[in-house]
């Protein structure tokens, strides 16, 4: 198919998305879409959007493209998810090609942090509460790395060798710890991750906060 052809068809979404840690051989994981939250386009994808696409595609079927291109192939994806915060995706850059080893060094200063999704509605509906709009089940095609995310969280936090060893948490996965297992709500997690416990502590009753919230964060670090 042309590729007018193929931009006419097709639909991208910017964020909510996340890269959380590359390899120097060019492997990364993160989340390609969060479920239910709105972005600066007024959609939000709800959980489940893309089980038959996946279905029917699996990873394999799913090109890896940069900036949306249809020409600049970047490598392939190695397992694409549904969980319970959004599309899972774990990819591999193509580092033996000139773009693949030049994503990577990008990638691994900063320069490129974030992930797109290219899709077709195949069904939405509109929230009358908030006015946006949901898509309910999308046909996913692609997904791409890309210079800008539409969220400010959707950024790349680490950037490790293969041997790296045991580190600190990175704040993504700092940020998991405390919603999943600690049982935060995200904008709590979050003033704790930016202002620390102390902040948030401070701005609730006592009540508000376990009492051993905080020997539970200080051994989080070490869990991971």
């Amino acid at each position: 198919m042309h590729n007018a052809s193929l931009t006419r068809l097709r639909e991208t979404k910017l964020a909510p998305a996340e890269l959380e840690r590359i390899t120097l051989d060019g492997t990364f994981c993160g989340y390609a879409s969060l479920f239910g939250e709105i972005d600066l386009g007024n959609e939000m994808i709800l959980p489940g959007a893309f089980t038959a696409s996946l279905a029917r595609r699996s990873a394999a079927g799913i090109r890896m493209l940069y900036q949306h291109n249809v020409e600049i192939p970047l490598g392939t994806w190695k397992a694409i998810s549904e969980d319970g915060e959004g599309l899972r995706v774990t990819g591999q850059l193509a580092t033996a090609t000139s773009k693949g080893r030049e994503v990577l060094e990008l990638m691994r200063a900063g320069a490129i942090d974030g992930l797109s999704i290219g899709y077709r509605t195949i069904r939405s509906r509109i929230d009358k509460a908030s006015g946006a709009r949901q898509i309910v089940e999308a046909d996913l095609w692609e997904i791409s790395v890309v210079t800008f995310p539409m969220l400010p969280g959707a950024r790349i936090e680490t950037v490790k060798a293969v041997d790296a060893g045991n580190k600190l948490p990175t704040l993504r996965e700092f940020e998991r710890w405390l919603t999943r297992d600690a049982g935060l709500a995200r904008g709590d997690a979050r003033t704790i991750i930016a202002k620390g416990f102390a902040h948030l502590a401070g701005t609730r009753d006592a009540a508000g906060v376990p009492t051993s919230l905080a020997a539970r964060i200080r051994a989080a670090a070490w869990r991971f």
